[in-house]
């Protein structure tokens, strides 16, 4: 494995029944949600620690005890650093954290744990390019956001508390905001990311890993590839998607009193 002089940074929040993956419920339940969102981001963190990626960190927020797989998801964030989700919005908890990361005196590239289908290879190449480029990349999601952000210099990060999170034009706002910095951006690859359940059963159709698996176990769906037979590989590989997902969406079922007003210690 070829080692890239680049941090990865995960942000991530601790998969808590009505804490993570709240717009899955319903039609699942608040604690289904949760167990999702917990495959979603072992896979990320897999994903990353097999990138060849040389500095892993987590932005993290939330109570782990708490959390769904508590105790395999100790295990995988052993392998990163640690540090606390800082700000009171979401766009000065990234700013933050690409501070936080940057200590480290290497370029960073973002992602959240909403992408589990985003491969090793994938990482890797987007690692590089970041390198190559020497100035920032963009990774656009599939409605309207993004999935990846690069910076080889923290500061055009701060830019990010003034952009609309998760909106139809949150990628094109923020790729205006790091040029307005005086950034070069680069696209990378457009991605899917697992809002709606529409996108987990699309997402769950281009891999193999912990979150399609979890997903089957929760409520099985028939997802019709249409350009032949769903593919994946080992974690090491690469993932593609060999057509549209057609999604029979999960029958309504009694959803569990939410708790999304539970407070979370960081």
């Amino acid at each position: 494995m070829n080692i890239i002089d680049a941090t990865a940074l995960v942000i991530a929040k601790a998969p808590i029944a009505g804490f993570a993956k709240t717009r899955l419920s319903p039609p699942f339940s608040p604690r289904e949600a949760a167990q999702l969102a917990a495959a979603a981001l072992l896979d990320t963190l897999t994903a990353v620690r097999h990138s060849g990626i040389r500095h892993r960190i987590v932005a993290w927020t939330g109570e782990l005890e708490h959390a769904e797989h508590a105790d395999e998801l100790s295990a995988a964030l052993a392998d990163f650093e640690l540090v606390p989700q800082r700000g009171a919005t979401f766009g000065q908890r990234l700013a933050n954290a690409h501070a936080d990361a940057a200590r480290a005196g290497l370029p960073v590239l973002q992602i959240g744990m909403d992408t589990p289908h985003a491969a090793p290879a994938l990482l890797a190449m987007c690692a590089a390019r970041l390198l190559a480029c020497g100035d920032t990349v963009l990774g656009p999601a599939a409605d309207g956001g993004w999935w990846a952000l690069g910076l080889t210099d923290p500061r055009p990060a701060r830019a990010l508390t003034q952009v609309p999170m998760s909106t139809s034009a949150t990628g094109e706002l923020t790729h205006r905001a790091m040029a307005r910095c005086g950034c070069c951006v680069h696209r990378l690859p457009m991605l899917r990311d697992v809002d709606t359940v529409t996108d987990a059963v699309t997402v769950a159709a281009q891999y193999e890993g912990r979150f399609p698996r979890a997903l089957e176990r929760l409520h099985p769906i028939r997802v019709r590839v249409g350009a032949g037979p769903r593919r994946g590989d080992d974690i090491a590989g690469k993932r593609t998607n060999r057509g549209k997902a057609e999604v029979s969406e999960p029958v309504d079922r009694d959803p569990m009193p939410s708790r999304s007003d539970r407070r979370v210690t960081r």
